[in-house]
């Protein structure tokens, strides 16, 4: 049995903290212990052991991880594993953090109610529907407006990919100080950069715009709108778009930075509360993806009418849809989403066509990454067709052959690798990036764990290592060898 997940309906122990665990069936408890006891890198090679979800925590600095698990249809479990704060209380399914990114999916549900209230239009300028702020005209635009449904579809032409929120004690500015980029605003002005509907490119400033248009339609505060339109028809009762969040709500998690070391001054304030501003909980957010899956079924329309959330879910320009991204095959799609966060990382996972799911929180940078792995056990577990690791073969290369790779390359002007040798692990390292181990599949080709790239090194026709060439996402970088 899994050494941090006891007995069902008795407790959870992690981390030398004890909290009040959900009652489930053996068979349930089962899937618990495989998806927490085995996970793996997003490459893997084959053979490797399962790793627990207590190591990878610790390896990757993260101290506080909350899952919820979505099966034919119904939350089958939600638990928390580590600590809401280090010496602190144990993260329990009630513990808020951070939804970082995943506030857009959310924000964007409720502009979309706006829609269907026919408070607001998906194809007209957005410009006519905002009153206290105007998106200004530029000749990139080509005379195009910008419309709602570019701005939830990321091809609105608009800049700023994401913020850094403001940390506490800090002069917060103001919805229109932030859209014009103006002090105490932290990003540029949001603006035009690309003619709308050319070019898909992640834009939280468009979601910002979103916000702004969203507050004017329905003539009340954000948090109250989606308190009212979206929040609480859902039953998402340990969620808010306050910022900060309110001291009567919580208990909420303390954010870390990948060190491991906690974010100064604790949680950051986002004023974009359209863009970043959600804190939940990863059995609300369940609720979230759970109420899309039956909406499209015409099963529970809390928010959305079915024809509306198919329109949501409609995949276009990037693979995205309204508000959220769409995965997976024609046959069998998915709805996905994740959240970044000064100090908070989350990921969701929603299939359309059957009740399958899962949502994962945590409170570090890095967190993503442990996501992921996650996500890629609960896949393993429950049997879904995406989200399975890359396995390859790994073979062993002589260490007098690793010393020929020993050497920086460069890639670009401003980009490259260099390889090292720790005893006889060979080492690779970005400019200004953290160290990743590589693995041999053969003399002169090697792999990454951590992320699917491939490394290989070229030699001329005397032997001599002379260069490499990086695969990664489709594309080849060549490097060439500089000492």
């Amino acid at each position: 049995m899994n050494r941090y997940a006891l007995l069902a309906g008795v407790c959870v122990v992690f981390a030398g903290q004890v909290s009040v665990a959900q009652t489930v069936s053996p068979e349930v408890q089962q899937h618990i212990d495989k998806v927490t006891g085995c996970l793996h890198e997003p490459v893997m090679a084959k053979g490797d052991p399962c790793i627990p979800l207590e190591k990878r925590m610790e390896t990757l600095h993260v101290p506080g991880v909350s899952i919820a698990v979505i099966h034919n249809g119904k939350m089958e479990w939600s638990r928390g594993f580590g600590v809401a704060k280090v010496g602190g209380p144990a993260v329990t399914a009630e513990t808020m953090f951070q939804a970082g990114s995943i506030s857009k999916p959310v924000a964007a549900m409720a502009a979309l109610k706006l829609v269907q209230e026919k408070k607001l239009a998906l194809d007209e300028d957005v410009n006519k529907e905002l009153t206290t702020w105007k998106l200004p005209t530029r000749e990139v635009a080509k005379g195009k407006p910008v419309t709602l449904r570019e701005l939830l579809t990321h091809t609105g032409g608009t800049t700023v990919h994401g913020f850094p929120g403001y940390a506490q004690g800090a002069p917060v500015p103001t919805l229109v100080q932030v859209l014009d980029g103006e002090k105490p605003a932290n990003t540029p002005a949001i603006r035009i950069e690309t003619e709308p509907g050319t070019k898909w490119n992640y834009s939280g400033g468009g979601f910002t715009i979103m916000q702004a248009v969203a507050i004017d339609a329905a003539k009340e505060p954000f948090a109250k709108l989606l308190q009212d339109s979206v929040l609480a028809p859902i039953g998402m009762k340990h969620s808010t778009y306050e910022q900060p969040l309110p001291a009567a709500m919580g208990p909420a998690a303390t954010p870390y930075n990948a060190d491991g070391t906690p974010v100064e001054g604790g949680a950051h304030t986002y004023p974009e509360r359209a863009a970043a501003g959600l804190w939940t909980t990863a059995p609300d957010l369940a609720m979230y993806v759970m109420e899309n899956q039956r909406s499209l079924e015409g099963k529970a329309n809390h928010v959305l009418s079915q024809e509306m959330t198919r329109e949501m879910m409609k995949k276009g320009m990037g693979n995205w849809g309204l508000g959220v991204e769409i995965g997976g095959t024609t046959a069998d799609p998915y709805f996905t989403h994740g959240g970044v966060n000064a100090g908070f990382e989350a990921l969701f996972v929603g299939y359309e066509n059957h009740g399958d799911g899962a949502v994962v929180m945590t409170n570090a940078q890095g967190g993503s990454r442990l996501a992921q792995e996650v996500m890629q056990s609960i896949a393993a577990e429950y049997g879904w067709p995406d989200f399975k690791p890359v396995v390859r073969t790994e073979v062993k290369v002589d260490r007098s052959v690793l010393e020929t790779y020993v050497g920086t390359y460069e890639l670009t002007p401003r980009f490259s690798l260099t390889f090292n040798l720790e005893g006889d692990q060979l080492i690779s390292q970005a400019s200004s990036q953290l160290k990743v181990p590589v693995f041999a599949e053969s003399e002169t080709k090697f792999f990454t764990k951590m992320m699917n790239a491939e490394i290989e090194f070229v030699k001329d026709d005397k032997g001599a290592v002379t260069g490499m060439v990086l695969h990664q996402d489709g594309r080849d970088m060549k490097g060439v060898r500089k000492k």
